[in-house]
């Protein structure tokens, strides 16, 4: 009988990573999509980095940071008692940051296609920053949210670079679905693999459907 415990855990793992990133993209991308600072390149940079970065690359660095023999790593396991190298919660922070730019660029661009008088007579309204943001600017931006969201899950469940180097594969604790199936095809247990293969096909599947059939319907019903 397949061991469906990495299936359910791949979908902790890209639950928890897309609701954190949520909360820190959503600000993140309304400051990118209005700010004239010299520094936005910069910061643009960085988000998108993980995009062309080998998966590899990204994960032995993050290894290397989060080792109890370097600094930051040594920080957190004496002051915090936290251990991130091959634990569930280095995956968390390792995912968040390998996903960002698959939220915060659907934001950042859906935030960017608004018209600035929007924003403008919701400011006349005198209307706070934050009531622009959460109460006119992102409800009009619905797909780009729905994107981001959805975009964020599915890369996060079909993570295996990074994962593999930070968490390793231990069962029940770090060893997600991409692993398994890597981890059953080297044991040429091609039945369980291509079980763990199809769960993610399929689901990874309905949830894309599901977003362009959302969005072909929210834009069919702006048109009209």
């Amino acid at each position: 009988m397949t061991d469906l415990n990495p299936i359910l855990l791949s979908f902790e793992l890209a639950g928890i990573t897309t609701f954190i990133l949520l909360i820190v993209s959503v600000p993140l991308a309304y400051w990118l999509s209005t700010t004239n600072n010299k520094s936005k390149p910069v910061v643009d940079t960085f988000v998108s980095m993980p995009l062309v970065l080998p998966p590899s690359v990204l994960g032995f660095y993050l290894l290397v940071a989060f080792s109890p023999a370097n600094f930051l790593g040594a920080f957190l396991q004496n002051i915090f008692n936290v251990r991130l190298v091959f634990s569930f919660e280095g995956l968390i922070i390792a995912s968040i940051i390998y996903s960002l730019p698959f939220m915060v660029q659907p934001l950042q661009s859906g935030l960017e296609s608004l018209p600035r008088s929007l924003n403008e007579a919701a400011e006349t309204l005198g209307k706070g920053r934050l009531s622009i943001l959460f109460n006119v600017l992102l409800p009009n931006i619905k797909p780009s949210l729905l994107t981001g969201i959805v975009l964020s899950f599915a890369h996060t469940i079909g993570e295996f670079g990074v994962v593999l180097m930070i968490g390793g594969n231990i069962p029940g604790k770090t060893r997600v679905a991409s692993i398994a199936i890597y981890d059953e095809v080297e044991s040429l247990n091609y039945h369980n693999a291509n079980i763990y293969a199809l769960i993610l096909f399929l689901i990874t599947f309905m949830i894309l459907l599901t977003v362009y059939y959302t969005n072909h319907k929210y834009f069919r019903a702006g048109k009209t």
